[in-house]
């Protein structure tokens, strides 16, 4: 039952935000009392913080598994570009920014661990992609993996980018072709136009 509240409340979450569900709804969603799920998360806000970090480390793990096949860095970044956001449902209710205004503590310990996982993927990516030609060799790659990792973490921001103005799938699409144009070599950006080109099929 457990893992169970858990998925419904990380659906009922990204979908509606963090908050606007209270354990009423989730209760109601699940046709059970809030005893039940009083019996396994003590509150509200145990029961954000396990959902955030059963789904961050989904996506870790994930993440751990595309980098394991060994991509074109760049094909890479895309595959995972793909897994995040088919997890985070679109982030139709932007639940980072959420997250960090109603939850900071929460959030601060969660962008640490991301920063952990983020800057550890990038830079390997960043130094593969350098060794066979495709990012440009004088890059400072923790520059590189630091700026990324920023602008990723500023794309949940709704005062920056309202969903009025993109989609979240469009400020991926854009934020990523960003990144890469601004570190490949000319080989790289070959590659880099025939994944674009190929996307937009």
């Amino acid at each position: 039952m457990r893992d169970k509240i858990l998925q419904k409340a990380t659906d009922l979450f990204l979908n509606l935000g963090f908050k606007s569900v209270t354990m009423d709804d989730l209760a109601n969603e699940m046709g059970i009392s809030k005893k039940t799920i009083y019996s396994h998360f003590m509150n509200k806000t145990k029961l954000v913080e396990e959902t955030t970090m059963n789904l961050f480390w989904v996506i870790s793990n994930g993440i751990d598994h595309i980098v394991s096949q060994k991509h074109n860095p760049i094909e890479e970044l895309y595959e995972i570009k793909k897994f995040v956001m088919a997890r985070l449902k679109d982030e139709k209710s932007s639940p980072q920014y959420q997250l960090q205004k109603y939850y900071p503590k929460i959030h601060q310990t969660l962008r640490s661990k991301q920063f952990e996982v983020m800057q550890d993927c990038v830079v390997d990516n960043i130094k593969r992609g350098i060794d066979i030609g495709i990012y440009r060799e004088n890059l400072n790659i923790q520059f590189v993996a630091r700026i990324y990792f920023s602008g990723v973490n500023s794309l949940g921001d709704d005062d920056l980018f309202p969903n009025t103005m993109f989609t979240k799938v469009e400020l991926e699409d854009y934020f990523l072709e960003y990144h890469l144009r601004g570190i490949v070599t000319p080989r790289g950006r070959k590659k880099l136009n025939e994944i674009i080109n190929s996307n937009q099929e």
